[in-house]
């Protein structure tokens, strides 16, 4: 099975899970990525513009012959709907068409489906408000949050959009869909890692967030009509913001996202339902989730010019390879707790993250 995004390990983790060779592309090529795949290549599938004759070159050299049921495509694709194209004319695509991606992640065309379908959701422009106290510009395409700033001072440009703040929680919901119905699996709630220049910067995430019945009902029912709309296929996010149980869906991702680890069930994998639901079939009722497990990215504290080799603990991810070159600011790793509820998982992740940064700063002296 081939797999593309910016960073792969999840997928290809849960993929080889279900028994599949996942041959990934992806921008870091971090151990435990290497681990799991059976085949890897470096394409930086984190920058805006992506050579796609490079990427199907190395896909190809991926696949080398083999019989590959299929590509799956994470985070990377949003802005490049023409590699989503190619990709299709060459092997079956597991998720959404490039036609349902372009139009999901077009603001203006979200914003239109939105209304038809009586979805709370921010009032979005592509010209800058006349007043931009209390609005946002975000890049089309953007994903981790980095694209993300206040209006103020910021110009009409291409591959821009302007959107009115709104109040809340930033929740997240994970679903599937088989192209007809869907099946939320979950929510998590999520807060950023913010910067000077870069408020957004996503942070971490957290299951499961703490929603009234009656909240959780509401924003389902909002998913429903929006597939309704828009039929989505396979692994989907949705982001809200929540506040006192009324929400605004702020966007959807169509496509395995950032809180894909903290759904993979136990003695089951992520990844195959996400197969099966791309063949048109939902499971009969969605995996049972016990406790709580929250996720975070540890990012670099400063410039380190060669990763030391570490005795990696078994809850850190996305482990780079010793010698690795990681600048300020840029993820060093994920880190993961699991635990008997949210405080608990929260309170570990901290002193885990802790602990990874002082191991780096240790061993890199």
């Amino acid at each position: 099975m081939l797999i593309a995004a910016a960073s792969g390990r999840a997928l290809a983790a849960s993929a080889a899970r279900a028994g599949y060779v996942p041959l990934v592309a992806d921008a870091f090529g971090d151990q435990d990525t290497l681990a799991a795949c059976g085949g890897h290549a470096r394409v930086d599938l984190t920058k805006r513009k992506v050579d796609g004759d490079a990427l199907l070159a190395a896909l190809d050299r991926l696949a080398g012959g083999r019989d590959c049921l299929g590509i799956v495509c994470g985070s990377g694709f949003e802005s490049r709907t023409d590699l989503l194209v190619r990709l299709a004319q060459r092997w079956r695509l597991l998720g959404n068409d490039a036609q349902t991606v372009a139009r999901i992640k077009d603001p203006m065309q979200f914003a239109a489906l939105c209304r038809a379908a009586d979805i709370p959701h921010p009032e979005t422009s592509l010209a800058p408000p006349a007043d931009p106290a209390g609005w946002l510009v975000k890049r089309i395409g953007g994903a981790g949050g980095w694209h993300i700033r206040a209006a103020a001072g910021a110009k009409a440009r291409k591959g821009a959009y302007f959107q009115r703040r709104a109040a809340g929680e930033p929740v997240s919901a994970l679903f599937l869909g088989d192209g007809r119905n869907i099946m939320v699996l979950g929510f998590s709630v999520q807060w950023t890692a913010p910067l000077p220049r870069h408020p957004f910067r996503y942070g971490g995430a957290m299951r499961p967030a703490a929603l009234s019945g009656a909240t959780t009902q509401a924003m389902t029912a909002t998913l429903v009509r929006l597939n309704a709309a828009l039929p989505l296929t396979g692994l989907n996010s949705a982001d809200f913001l929540v506040d006192d149980g009324a929400f605004h869906l702020l966007e959807v991702n169509p496509r395995p996202g950032a809180t894909f680890d903290l759904f993979e069930p136990e003695g089951n994998s992520l990844f195959a339902l996400h197969v099966a639901a791309c063949a048109g079939a939902l499971p009969a009722q969605a995996p049972r989730y016990d406790g709580a497990m929250a996720g975070v990215i540890v990012y670099a504290e400063g410039d380190i010019d060669a990763v030391p080799a570490l005795a990696w603990p078994d809850w850190a991810c996305d482990r780079p390879v010793a010698g690795s070159r990681v600048e300020t600011n840029q993820p060093l790793c994920s880190v993961f707790a699991r635990a008997a509820t949210t405080a608990e998982a929260r309170s570990a992740l901290d002193k885990r993250s802790a602990k990874i940064r002082a191991l780096v700063r240790e061993r890199a002296s």
